[in-house]
C-alpha cells in the first residue's frame, strides 16, 4: 500500500491475498497452481511487479475471477501511484521555496541536503501531512504587518510564525481576555519609557495575564516581517522580530499586532484584509499618541529637538516614538532628528 495526503493506491496483491486466505490456500501452493515462482507471487501480491494481461488471465483460471477484473484494479493502482507521486513532486517544489538553511541555522529543524528529508522535516515542522496543506485558510488564519509581499515571502511568514506558535505553547496564559487587554494598554503604553530589559518580563506577563503570550523571534531573511498575530488553542499569540530596531517601529509594531486583537481581526478565515491592516494602522499610531494631541502640536510647526522632547513629557511617551511619527507623516526628514531614537537590541 501506498498513500499520500489525499490518496491511497492499494495494489491488486491485497486482493489476491484476501482470495488465498479465504481459501486457506499458502502461497507456496498458489505458486505451484499458477505456474509463477514463490519469488514473483510474493512481489505481485506486495505490488513490487505489474500485474500484467497474461497473469490476469492465470488469475481467473486459478481463482474463477474475471481477467478483466485484475486488470481493472491494476490500472487503478497505476493511476493512484502517479498522482501520489504528483503530490510528493508538489511537495519537494514547496520545500525549495522555504529558506531550509535559514530555518535550520535558527535551530528550528534539522540540517541536511537531501531533498526527501527537507519535506519530511517540514511537514513535522509544520504538523501536516502535506506541504500543500499550507494553502488551507484554515491552518493560516494569520493577522501581520510586513513591508512586502511575494510568494517566497508568503512561505517565510509561514514558517516564522509556525515557530512562533512553538514557542508561544510554553508560555502560560490566563484566558482571553480583551476587555482586560484594553484596560492595560496604557499600562503598556508608559513602558514606552523604559528600557528593554526592564519592560520585557513586564510586557510578557501584563499580556499572558489577558490570554496573550508574546514571543519574540529573529528576523527571517525574505519574509519582510515586523509582527505576526494568530490564535493557537486557548491563547492568542503575538510575534515580533527582534532584530536590532528603533524603538518607534518596535512599539509601532507591538500596537499594530494589539489593535488586530482588539479591532477583532483575529482569526479571521483567510486572513486579515488589507482594510484590516490600515485599521490595525490607525490604532497603533493613535494609541501611541492621541490625535488631537498630535494635530495641535503639528498646527505649531516647531519641530525642534527642545519642543518634541517637550511633547513627548506632556504625553508621557518616548521621543523617539514622535519623531518617528513626524517622518512618517512627512512633517521633517527621515534625516532628522533621529538622535532622540533609541535603538533596541532584544535577545531571544
Amino acid at each position: 500500500m501506498v498513500r499520500s495526503r489525499s490518496i491511497i493506491a492499494t495494489p491488486p496483491g491485497a486482493t489476491i491475498k484476501e482470495q488465498l486466505n479465504d481459501r486457506g490456500m499458502s502461497q507456496k501452493e498458489f505458486a505451484v497452481r499458477i505456474d509463477m515462482s514463490e519469488k514473483h507471487v510474493s512481489k505481485l501480491i506486495n505490488g513490487e511487479v505489474q500485474l500484467t494481461p497474461e497473469v490476469a488471465v492465470r488469475l481467473e483460471i486459478v481463482l474463477g475471477v474475471p481477467a478483466r477484473f485484475w486488470n481493472n484494479l491494476e490500472a487503478i493502482y497505476r493511476e493512484k501511484l502517479i498522482k501520489i507521486a504528483a503530490e510528493k513532486a508538489m511537495d519537494e517544489n514547496l520545500a525549495r521555496q522555504f529558506p531550509y538553511s535559514e530555518m535550520a541555522k535558527l535551530g528550528w529543524i534539522p540540517q541536511t541536503r537531501n531533498s526527501k528529508e527537507k519535506v519530511i522535516n517540514l511537514r513535522k515542522y509544520f504538523e501536516v501531512v502535506s506541504l500543500s496543506l499550507l494553502e488551507n485558510t484554515q491552518i493560516t488564519r494569520i493577522a501581520c504587518r510586513r513591508l512586502a509581499v511575494t510568494d517566497k515571502s508568503d512561505l517565510a511568514l509561514l514558517a516564522w510564525t509556525q515557530e512562533a506558535k512553538i514557542q508561544a505553547r510554553g508560555i502560560e496564559t490566563k484566558p482571553i481576555n480583551i476587555k482586560g487587554l484594553i484596560s492595560v494598554m496604557p499600562d503598556i503604553r508608559k513602558m514606552t519609557l523604559k528600557k528593554p530589559k526592564d519592560f520585557c518580563f513586564e510586557l510578557k506577563s501584563l499580556l499572558a495575564e489577558n490570554g496573550v503570550a508574546l514571543v519574540f523571534l529573529p528576523h527571517l531573511k525574505g519574509s519582510f516581517l515586523q509582527g505576526a498575530t494568530f490564535i493557537d488553542g486557548n491563547k492568542i499569540v503575538v510575534g515580533l522580530t527582534a532584530r536590532g530596531k528603533d524603538a518607534d517601529k518596535f512599539w509601532f509594531s507591538l500596537f499594530h499586532e494589539l489593535g488586530h486583537i482588539i479591532l477583532g481581526h483575529v482569526g479571521k478565515n483567510g486572513g486579515t484584509t488589507e482594510q484590516d491592516e490600515q485599521d490595525a494602522d490607525v490604532w497603533s499610531r493613535d494609541e501611541l499618541i492621541p490625535l488631537e494631541a498630535f494635530k495641535m502640536f503639528k498646527e505649531k510647526q516647531n519641530f525642534s529637538v527642545a519642543s518634541v522632547k517637550r511633547f513627548a513629557k506632556e504625553n508621557k511617551i518616548a521621543p523617539g516614538i514622535v519623531v518617528g511619527r513626524l517622518q512618517n507623516e512627512g512633517c521633517i526628514e527621515y534625516n532628522m532628528l533621529n538622535e532622540l531614537k533609541e535603538h533596541y537590541v532584544i535577545t531571544v
